[in-house]
């Protein structure tokens, strides 16, 4: 690992605090700097730091939500962004093939190479892996509220969620065309998938220049079954009633305000969404083809 590097942990994600031994030994083998995140959007900050201070691979240790705020300064510069997946999800860490056991992602540093990806904006605010609105966007509401985490306290909350929930009216418009949906959730990817091998979007690419929407239609007790199990089998987007498509950007209007996730992390926005990809806007370690385990 030749390049200078900070590594970036955020102890409140996920198995974070569990990583932190392996990665310090790591990094003081390799003289790579260690520091810790202490409070919302500390991570940031410290990849700003971290690029004022000249270092080239800055990498991210947490869930999505910490890749978000250190990809988010590092888009659009020449600073690298490596990750040590420890969220509930890892669905950016998933599509790249960095999840899995602490000494997999350290391998990666080691031994990867550099791939430079596309990333997107919604409603002014970065995503790398997927931003939605609907019954996603509440979710992320009450995960967010919550002190524990993991995958099965995500299904709790949705679950809960799910009883209550109404299907709302979204309009897609394309230039003069203005197409009406009824729909469940409703998602715009960069990545395949959400979480989980929950591979929400497919045919998703992070270098092909186009971000993926996905269009859940709402549930019923019989279309609920097939729609999972698609989802799992990554080919959800084959559904007959699911709304997919490819562009560069998407125009969403709805009725009234409400919540926008990135990437998980929750954000107020109005009645018009707009989501636009940036193509090859950040530089990320991913595993090379010659590269062990």
């Amino acid at each position: 690992m030749p390049l200078k590097t900070r590594f970036i942990v955020n102890l409140r994600s996920g198995g974070a605090a569990r990583l932190v031994g392996p990665v310090r030994e790591f990094a003081q083998q390799r003289g790579a700097d260690v520091v810790l995140t202490e409070h919302v959007r500390h991570a940031s900050a410290l990849a700003a730091e971290a690029i004022a201070e000249g270092f080239e691979l800055v990498v991210a240790v947490g869930g999505d939500g910490t890749m978000n705020e250190v990809a988010t300064a590092l888009v659009g510069t020449q600073a690298t962004l490596g990750l040590i997946p420890a969220g509930s999800g890892d669905g950016f860490g998933r599509h790249l093939g960095l999840h899995g056991p602490v000494q997999h992602a350290l391998r990666i540093l080691d031994h990867g190479r550099i791939q430079t990806i596309d990333t997107g904006v919604a409603d002014g605010h970065a995503f790398f892996c997927a931003a939605g609105i609907g019954f996603e966007a509440e979710i992320a509401h009450r995960f967010n509220q919550s002190h524990r985490r993991g995958f099965f306290r995500y299904l709790l909350t949705s679950a809960r969620a799910f009883r209550t929930w109404q299907p709302q009216e979204y309009t897609l418009a394309h230039g003069v065309r203005r197409e009406t949906l009824r729909a469940f959730t409703l998602v715009v990817a960069n990545a395949s998938q959400y979480g989980n091998n929950a591979r929400i979007a497919p045919r998703a690419r992070m270098d092909d220049g186009k971000l993926d929407l996905c269009v859940v239609p709402p549930l019923t007790l019989w279309n609920i079954p097939p729609l999972a199990a698609r989802l799992f089998a990554g080919n959800i987007d084959s559904a007959p009633s699911v709304v997919s498509q490819q562009r560069e950007r998407f125009v969403i209007e709805r009725a009234a305000p409400g919540f926008l996730h990135t990437d998980g992390e929750l954000h107020e926005a109005g009645t018009r969404l707009e989501f636009t990809v940036r193509p090859a806007s950040l530089r990320v370690m991913v595993r090379s083809a010659q590269a062990p385990g």
